[in-house]
């Protein structure tokens, strides 16, 4: 989603109110957040959520390729056994997935497939909405992560995006986490340092209104200097290898790269910083058309992405204590379209990563003849995985945040 898109959904949706967006992004500087350095527990772990925008299609994320039923319903789409990176006999990750089948290798990276919800809705919002609140029935005006913010404090420190729009998840009853956008901005060219470090000090007797402008423009070259400073370091995410920039990720419009956000989710853990919870996402899933070539260049773009974050993550202990959990809003159809794409879906895979996961296949894999009308019937509600990130990430109750649900992922954390 673009940003207009994606404030429109916050507000269609109801997620995000008034309150929750003054307590969020607008009131929280990026300065604020490293302040907090050397706060945290050092035995804490951190939650990092990446979210794929469009409805990421599962079955060619981790493939079925031993399954003749899925071959039949998409030939053209279909990934052969010696395409796949091969996770046991029956199936394997996409090709583009290197990083992920070596962490896979690693005992690393948890698959827990037929992720759904009851009832599953194909509209991009509406079922975002559900898997923002957790409230499949009904969804309310609160996050998950929001009311877990509510019960930790309220601190929006604590739970931080580093996208273009506060994500309705990070909005609680009391309040929201912490919006930095980390966006293609330009600060003006030819302008001298003195000059520009100016523009950001407010003078005295300036109104709010202008203080803040200048506490703003602080923040924007600090967030410019940090990704420049990662990109011109000699392990750092700068240019692919064929010497070109990655293309723009959100579906609907230019956003940072998945690395840009991944490189400041890993400068504050490593900082120290409070931050328990850091929101992330990639966009552009809703393959419609042309879908192979597409998914491989996102899932390339995923796995350059998480493998650079996580080998940077087992570099220190902060960082080893990260588990990042990767989900997109739905599946797709199991038939192809005449369009050489898939169409909207349900169930699909979630994946788990970091040194605390105890990797593996989870759940079971939803049968590709036994369908839905034309979809997968999901196995494993994903406030079960949401559980179990509150109870063994976050260390909450999930029954406080998840309306008193009981469910629970065994032996992944």
């Amino acid at each position: 989603m673009d940003v207009l898109t994606r404030r429109r959904f916050l507000v269609a949706s109801g997620v995000v109110g008034a309150t929750a967006l003054a307590g969020g992004g607008a009131a929280v500087r990026l300065t604020d957040l490293f302040a907090t350095a050397g706060d945290r527990d050092p035995e804490a772990r951190t939650l990092v959520l990446v979210t794929l925008y469009g409805g990421n299609d599962g079955l060619n994320t981790v493939v079925p390729y031993a399954d003749p039923a899925y071959r039949d319903a998409r030939p053209e789409l279909a990934h052969s056994a010696e395409e796949v990176l091969k996770l046991d006999d029956g199936f394997g990750l996409n090709p583009a997935l290197a990083g992920l089948h070596r962490a896979y290798g690693d005992g690393r990276l948890a698959v827990v497939r037929g992720v759904g919800y009851p009832k599953p809705d194909r509209s991009h919002f509406r079922s975002m909405d559900i898997w923002h609140t957790a409230q499949p029935d009904r969804p309310g005006n609160t996050g998950w992560l929001g009311r877990w913010l509510d019960h930790a404090g309220a601190d929006p420190r604590l739970a931080v995006s580093f996208e273009s729009a506060l994500p309705p998840l990070l909005a609680g009853e009391r309040g929201a986490g912490a919006s930095v956008p980390v966006g293609e901005q330009r600060t003006a060219a030819g302008l001298p340092a003195s000059t520009l470090a100016a523009l950001g000090v407010a003078a005295p007797g300036e109104s709010p209104a202008r203080a803040r402008a200048a506490a703003c423009f602080t923040d924007l070259r600090s967030v410019d200097e940090m990704i420049r400073a990662v990109r011109e370091a000699p392990d750092g995410g700068g240019p692919d290898d064929d010497g070109e920039t990655a293309p723009a990720t959100a579906t609907g419009g230019a956003r940072a790269s998945l690395e840009a956000q991944l490189d400041l989710v890993a400068q504050c853990v490593e900082a120290g910083v409070s931050t328990r919870v850091f929101s992330v996402s990639l966009g552009g899933f809703d393959t419609h058309a042309d879908e192979k070539q597409l998914q491989q260049v996102l899932l390339g773009m995923l796995d350059t992405a998480l493998s650079r974050f996580h080998t940077r993550m087992a570099g220190s202990e902060a960082g080893r204590k990260v588990v990042t959990a990767v989900y997109s809003e739905f599946g797709r159809r199991v038939a192809a379209n005449g369009s050489d794409g898939t169409d909207h879906g349900t169930a699909s895979n979630m994946l788990l990563l970091g040194a605390p996961v105890r990797g593996g296949l989870y759940g079971e894999p939803p049968s590709l003849t036994d369908l839905d009308d034309g979809d997968l019937k999901f196995h494993t509600d994903f406030r079960d995985v949401y559980a179990t990130l509150l109870t063994d990430v976050l260390d909450t109750d999930p029954g406080a945040v998840l309306a008193g649900w009981k469910g629970h992922l065994t032996g992944v954390l």
